[in-house]
């Protein structure tokens, strides 16, 4: 099953900024053990930009049911939706059942906006609620899959089974085994004929969370605090409102992305997003953890997922998944960026990787050298890329490319070996770079993730045979400075911080996903305030 199908609008309006484009609710849940505290995170849900509550009852440690409820539904600054989740549907609460559903129907008597009832139970809930109800309160009717997302079809007839019940609004969770598994919550959501939201639950659903917007779900859920989540998941209210622009998200909206494995640090949301948003361009730019290109790239084949950078390990996978390859790309046998053409839908694959890192070396010998000749400063220079993936690839190529001698080191000889004879020069592995000194005011380029968050206590040389180089690079750029760049600035090189390849690169990249000129100060300033 693919998302081609989805009917979507495609139209490249710019829209004013601040203008909301879709109806999708952000709802903040509510979990704290007394009511005061419960309270307080509403407030603070109002602050941050909530739409509504949910008010998890389950997580009260002493409920006392018309008290609490009055007191909670009454003093809400925002539109309450109560729940109270069993342990048998992933919830805290295993007490008596009928006490459970008594509470349901206290929180309609005393005024909540919604209920969540779940699947198993609604049928005789809601049949013992009929007549009795203002006619204000909306009954969502859930179901959650904490193990998987079943097939399109069963989905179908889950949707069909909740709708069946009298529910006002349908919820289904699921869990996202594979980002692809989002792809049905979303034709679910496309397709439905009723209010409905839909979601897929763990760090590869996040996008189902976000797009949400896009396909028309009732509502998201956005948490107060990152970690303090009532599902796997769940991204922050600010990360939903400044981060990804939630409300400027329409039907037409252009997906974009980073691809790679794993995502969860990357910065290119921050500068993406805030990069459309300043010259409001109708796009919005997702972390996307992907396990399989192909099958992400076959999935998501709707002419609105238009453009995606490609990160660690996916660079040459992308490159097989490619219409057409940009010469430069198929010399370097790697990626960075792909675009689908917009007549005719073919993916056009890119390497910009080599453009950022380069000029931002060149730049660092220049700036030691004061000279600002025009030639390349890295032209006869004895350049060592350590690593020998799409990043050292594209590295290795850009020395060859600049005059430079080419030493390729890696941990494994016989992929060193195949790139150094790509590009005319030497292979070696990583144990012996440790003593590699024909002579001294070498280059070296480290584009493996050796030392990037978490493992920052980690670097691919020792400090000792640093002393042998006049310039140190290095592709990782969380954190910014490195273990490596830090040991190489005490030896006396000259350090290039990751940061600088990668917001080269950006100004490319924004280009080519929009036909609009880089707002390069913003993207520094956005780039300097997250790293």
């Amino acid at each position: 099953m693919t998302l081609s199908s989805v009917p979507l609008a495609t139209s490249d309006i710019q829209i004013p900024e601040g203008a909301r484009r879709n109806s999708t609710l952000i709802c903040v849940p509510i979990m704290a053990d007394s009511v005061d505290q419960m309270l307080g995170q509403i407030r603070k849900a109002k602050e941050v930009g909530g739409d509504l509550v949910e008010i998890r009852l389950d997580y009260l440690k002493n409920f006392s049911p018309r008290q609490d409820l009055q007191f909670l539904v009454k003093q809400s600054p925002l539109p309450t939706l109560v729940t109270y989740r069993p342990t048998w549907e992933g919830g805290q609460y295993d007490g008596d059942e009928g006490k459970r559903l008594d509470g349901l129907r206290l929180a309609i008597e005393l005024g909540a906006d919604y209920i969540d009832v779940e699947l198993q139970v609604a049928p005789e809930f809601i049949n013992s609620i009929r007549g009795k109800t203002s006619g204000n309160v909306k009954i969502i009717v859930s179901s959650h899959n904490y193990q998987n997302t079943p097939s399109a079809e069963e989905l179908g007839n889950l949707v069909a089974r909740i709708q069946a019940t009298g529910a006002d609004i349908v919820k289904i969770a699921t869990t996202a085994l594979d980002i692809t598994d989002c792809a049905r919550i979303f034709q679910v959501l496309a397709h439905s004929q009723v209010p409905t939201i839909g979601i897929a639950m763990a760090e590869r659903g996040l996008i189902s969370r976000i797009l949400s917007a896009k396909f028309g779900s009732y509502l998201t859920f956005g948490s107060l605090e990152a970690g303090v989540v009532s599902a796997p998941g769940q991204p922050t209210v600010k990360d939903l409102l400044d981060l990804y622009n939630f409300r400027q998200i329409g039907p037409d909206t252009k997906v974009h992305g980073v691809i790679g494995k794993p995502i969860g640090h990357s910065k290119s949301p921050h500068l993406y997003n805030s990069a459309f948003k300043s010259v409001g361009f109708n796009g919005i730019y997702l972390p996307l953890l992907v396990d399989s290109v192909k099958n992400f790239l076959t999935t998501y084949s709707s002419p609105d997922f238009v453009g995606y950078s490609y990160t660690i390990p996916h660079k040459e996978d992308g490159l097989r998944c490619c219409d057409e390859i940009d010469p430069i790309a198929q010399a370097i046998g790697a990626i960075s960026c792909m675009i689908r053409r917009p007549a005719d839908g073919k993916l056009m694959g890119y390497n910009v990787d080599y453009l950022g890192a380069i000029a931002a070396i060149e730049e660092g010998l220049r700036a030691s050298n004061g000279t600002t000749s025009v030639g390349s400063p890295l032209a006869g220079k004895l350049f060592v890329v350590i690593g020998a993936g799409g990043a050292g690839k594209a590295l290795a190529y850009g020395g060859k490319e600049k005059g430079a001698r080419v030493v390729v080191a890696n941990r494994t000889f016989e992929k060193a070996k195949e790139l150094a004879s790509k590009v005319g020069g030497e292979a070696m592995t990583l144990a012996e770079l440790e003593n590699f000194h024909p002579e001294d005011g070498m280059i070296l380029a480290n584009t493996t993730s050796v030392g990037m968050k978490p493992n920052i206590d980690n670097t691919p040389l020792s400090k000792k045979a640093l002393s042998r180089y006049s310039l140190v690079f290095d592709a990782i750029y969380t954190p910014k400075l490195t273990r490596l760049l830090r040991e190489a600035q005490e030896s006396g090189a000259i350090i290039v911080y990751g940061t600088e390849m990668f917001i080269n690169q950006a100004f490319v990249q924004f280009e080519r996903f929009t036909g609009l000129p880089a707002p390069k100060e913003l993207i520094r300033e956005v780039l300097v305030r997250n790293t």
